[in-house]
Parts: C-alpha cells; structure tokens; sequence
C-alpha cells in the first residue's frame, strides 16, 4: 500500500505548458515555485528591431519632428523602442521630444511602459483594444496632427488606415516582429499531450503565439480532443487578455483572462484554478477525487501515479461512473491499443497505488468504473 503524502502545493501534479517566448523563464519559475511541472513551448519567437535601420530613421525623424499623439500597444514593444533608442544614444533626444506629447495606451502593460520610461499616460484604453484607442482618437479632431504609433509584431490593427483617413500624419513603429518558433518540436509535443490528457493547463501571453498554436493543434488533430478537456474544466487555457484570448476563442476553445492583464496575474489564474474547486471534483468511495496529470488528489492528499496509471484513472474519471470495456482503457495507454492483460496489470498496479480495490470495481464481462457518488 501507498503512503499518502501529506498536504502538498496547489500545483502539485500538473504540467503546465507556457506557450510563450517573452518572460517564459519567470512564468516557469513562478509555477514551480507553487508546486507545479512547467515547460517552455513558444509557437512563435520575438525578433527585436534594435538594429532595424527604419525604425532608427523614423525614431530620428520623430526627434525632428516631435508627435502630438503617441499611441503604445503593448508593453513589451515600448520598452523595447526606449532600450534602441539607448543603444544608437537617442534616448535622451527622444524623451526631450516626447515632452510635450499626448500618450494614449492601448490597456494597463502599455500603460506601466509609459510610467516605466518616465513619461505621463494621458488616457488608457480599458478594453485593451486598438478599435477602442480608435474611437477615442475619432473625436479628439485628429486631422492635421502628427500621431505616432508603436505597434506590436502582428501589425497595425487597422489603426494607420483609420488615422490616416481622417488626416492625421501618421508615423508607424514596429519595434518587434514575429518569428518561427525556436522550437517546433516542443509546440508539437506540447498540443499532443494538452488534447492527450498529459497537460493540466496552457498558458499564452500573445495573440500571434495563441493564434499560431491553435494552428499547430489543428495540424496534429488534437484541435477536438483539447476543445473537449477545456470544456469539461480538466484543461485550463488561460490568457494575459481579452487580445490574448480572441484566437482561442474563435476556435470555440473554452479560455480563463487573467484578472488583471499582468504576467503574474496569469499565475494568479491557474492557481486560484485549482485552489477555487473549479477543476471537476467526485465523490468516490476512497473521498474526493481531482484528477492532475501526474496523480490525483484525494481529499487532502495527493497520490502520484505512473503515467499509465494516470491515464486510466483519468478515462475512468471522465466517464464517471460509466463502465468502460477494456479495449477502451486499452487506448489510453501509452502505446495505445494494448491487450487484455496489459489493462488488467495496469488496473491491478493502479488499485495498489491508490490503497486498495475499493476505487475501482470490475464488472464481469464488460470492464471496469470508478466507484462515485454524487459528483461535486
């Protein structure tokens, strides 16, 4: 029999994926600090623009020609326009010509860039959306002024088209684009095991990477199965922001904003998760039960399982009650398709790790089921 650990981190047991370049270390470090197993897999990789010769001569050209309207998008590529601006020694030219300059932030990260570099946000956008900076700026009479605009790597939101046509001077600053990822294996294997059962949560700080991974699933036909576990609560997709979030959405895939639209906020998502009681919970005969993908909780405990262990109990969880065939446990092994006998070893080893057979009853002739009650 399996000694029971005491009362462990909230995150103890999950995988979770960060599917993000920028602050990926941190996000990963503060995740395992609460328990948890995280990794890397970037759909899509920041290329910074610091040696980029247009974004150098329209910089100068600002500096010769102050804005009266400065927009930020995003944090991110703010902050990395004020470090070119050090590393070709324009800073200080710059902020000397943005003194007198209206911002205007698209949302709170742009918002903190502009206090960061020392600067003064006139008006910030709550929805975090270009169409909302725009329709501000549609009644502020913008024709005839300089207004320049930093945009992130996926482009211009429409906002150049719509400024221009009401004739403002527009200057565009695109200080990062978009790249491969540095790693394509890592996002394949990382949809693979989030529509598998083998991730607990994914997390995504940008639309262009939520997009391009959501395109990687669809490649590898994992689109339905990870659809189907977000919507049952036992995948959580949690996103920076409704930006962040729209790809996921457009593909029907139930996704959690952060509360606040910050990096540690996003943590603050998954664990309260966890903690909340929103990950599917039953009752069974040895307690409560909640599934991770490396064990399972009962009540204040948790058990690790092997990886075949965790995949039967996880099938057997989500039927809840229901009597699966042996064929069918079989394909949730690891190999897949596996025999008779290699479920009922792995049904006999997974009773052993969970203290006894009361868990998991054997019907005669047609397979096996969780022994639960009312689900909770």
């Amino acid at each position: 029999m399996t000694i029971r650990a005491p009362l462990t981190p909230i995150l103890t047991g999950c995988t979770i994926v960060v599917a993000a370049d920028r602050r990926a270390g941190d996000l990963v470090s503060a995740l395992e600090r609460r328990g948890g197993q995280a990794y890397r897999a970037p759909a899509l990789s920041i290329i910074p623009n610091e040696d980029d010769d247009i974004l150098i001569a329209r910089t100068r050209d600002l500096i010769a020609d102050p804005p009266d309207v400065l927009i930020v998008t995003t944090g991110v590529g703010f902050r990395g326009w004020i470090d070119a601006a050090h590393e070709n020694d324009l800073a200080e030219a710059l902020s000397s010509a943005l003194a007198k300059t209206q911002f205007v932030a698209r949302g709170p990260k742009a918002h903190g860039a502009i206090q960061q570099a020392g600067f003064t946000a006139d008006w910030v956008a709550e929805s975090e959306t270009s169409a909302e900076v725009g329709e501000y700026l549609a009644t502020e009479r913008v024709a005839g002024r300089r207004i320049a605009i930093q945009h992130h790597g996926a482009g211009a939101d429409g906002l150049d088209t719509l400024l221009s046509g009401l004739g403002a001077d527009v200057v565009s600053l695109t200080v990062y684009r978009w790249g491969p990822p540095p790693d394509p294996q890592i996002v394949q294997r990382s949809v693979v095991q989030a529509g598998a059962g083998e991730v607990d949560a994914v997390l995504f700080t940008s639309a262009p990477g939520a997009a391009e991974w959501v395109r990687a699933a669809a490649r590898a036909d994992a689109l339905d199965a990870i659809r189907r576990r977000a919507a049952s609560g036992r995948l959580l997709l949690a996103a920076v922001g409704p930006i962040t979030a729209a790809p996921l959405e457009d593909a029907q895939l139930q996704t959690t904003l952060a509360a606040r639209g910050r990096l540690g906020s996003l943590v603050r998502c998954v664990v309260d998760h966890y903690a909340s009681g929103a990950a599917p919970r039953l009752r069974t005969a040895l307690g409560t039960m909640e599934m991770r993908s490396g064990g399972v909780f009962i009540d204040e405990a948790f058990v690790p399982l092997s990886r075949a262990g965790a995949s039967i109990l996880s099938e057997l969880f989500d039927a809840a009650g229901r009597v699966l065939s042996r064929e069918e446990l079989g394909l949730a092994l690891p190999r897949g398709g596996e025999s008779a006998h290699a479920v009922e070893m792995a049904v006999a080893r997974l009773r052993e790790a969970l203290g006894g057979a009361g868990a998991i009853q054997t019907i005669v002739k047609r397979g096996y089921r969780l022994t639960v009650g009312e689900p909770r």
